[in-house]
């Protein structure tokens, strides 16, 4: 089978299409028919063993050293990454009750990686290399690909925090995450704010933002009210003075979470709960850029600029 290969950290070039055997699933695994995948900002954390720069000592050391532990500290110990997954199920272990030939899916393969390629074995138990649900059914596999890492990462910071009324801030609302927390706050009723560049005002608004403020902008701040619940969907990795004031703009009871604050937990209720959204018409998906496997380099070199908006989606078969 075709597989993108990382035999050592660095720029995009370490990356190589490459023929590789195709796996074979154990008995509590399913084989998986990789359509679609996406590049991620975690994709090329990855690749690069390079932890956002505004990161201080010692939270950067210890984080490298917990990435390090987890995925290898001199070079990848799964030199097949990618980290996302849509696509058809062509077989599955014995054990496995859950799915069955045939079935669409799609997934998160966590410290497995291994979605930069035409074939994956998924464990179907939950845990920290991977989850995997049914795809939606209104969606194409590169759509349900560009949905995957923003909805699993969106619902584990927001779910059971936002109440139907209340405010909600997302700062970094046109990139993967952000685009989904919009919705998703929408989604639980509440009223949003959108925080990004003026250029990308169309775009969030059309997601569901009641309201917009660009970071650029000196007088930002002064548009800030008081929320119930800020989301940085950014990280550590981008700043501002905006962005510093945010954290004091919460109410009495207000919560701020930043992706960087945990490690996420994965798990298959997220994709459930995106299907619903998606097939009930609360959910759509935002595709910035598409690429074959072949052009894996140009498309982390493109991620690496950190301006996309949304999500960039990568066609394998």
């Amino acid at each position: 089978m075709k597989a993108v290969i990382c035999t050592k950290y660095g720029p995009p070039d370490v990356l190589e299409l490459k023929e590789v055997e195709k796996p074979t699933p154990k008995d509590n695994e399913v084989l998986i028919k990789i359509h679609a995948t996406a590049v991620t900002a975690s994709d090329c954390i990855v690749r690069s063993f390079n932890m956002p720069g505004r990161l201080r000592f010692p939270k950067k050391q210890i984080m490298k050293l917990m990435m390090g532990m987890a995925i290898g500290f001199t070079k990848p110990k799964n030199s097949i990454i990618g980290l996302i997954l849509s696509g058809e199920i062509e077989s599955v272990g014995k054990e496995v009750k859950r799915f069955k030939k045939g079935d669409q899916v799609y997934g998160f393969t966590g410290y497995s990686f291994g979605a930069y390629a035409e074939y994956k074995c998924m464990s179907v138990k939950e845990s920290t290399k991977g989850c995997l649900a049914m795809k939606p059914t209104t969606m194409s596999h590169e759509e349900a690909a560009s949905a995957t890492y923003g909805g699993v990462l969106a619902t584990h910071f927001m779910k059971g925090n936002i109440q139907s009324g209340q405010k909600v801030l997302i700062y970094g609302a046109s990139g993967a995450i952000g685009t989904t927390a919009v919705q998703l706050a929408k989604y639980f009723g509440a009223e949003v704010t959108g925080v990004c560049s003026a250029s990308n005002f169309e775009l969030v608004k059309s997601l569901g933002a009641d309201k917009l403020i660009d970071y650029t902008k000196e007088d930002s701040i002064d548009k800030l009210e008081l929320y119930d619940f800020i989301l940085d969907a950014v990280g550590e990795k981008k700043s501002s003075e905006l962005k510093i004031q945010c954290k004091k703009a919460l109410s009495q009871d207000g919560k701020y979470s930043s992706v960087d604050d945990e490690l996420v937990k994965l798990r298959s209720e997220y994709l459930v709960l995106l299907k619903e959204m998606v097939e009930a018409g609360h959910f759509k998906t935002v595709i910035d850029k598409s690429y074959p496997l072949e052009q894996i380099v140009e498309a982390h070199r493109y991620v690496d600029k950190g301006h996309k908006k949304g999500n960039v989606v990568i066609s394998v078969i």
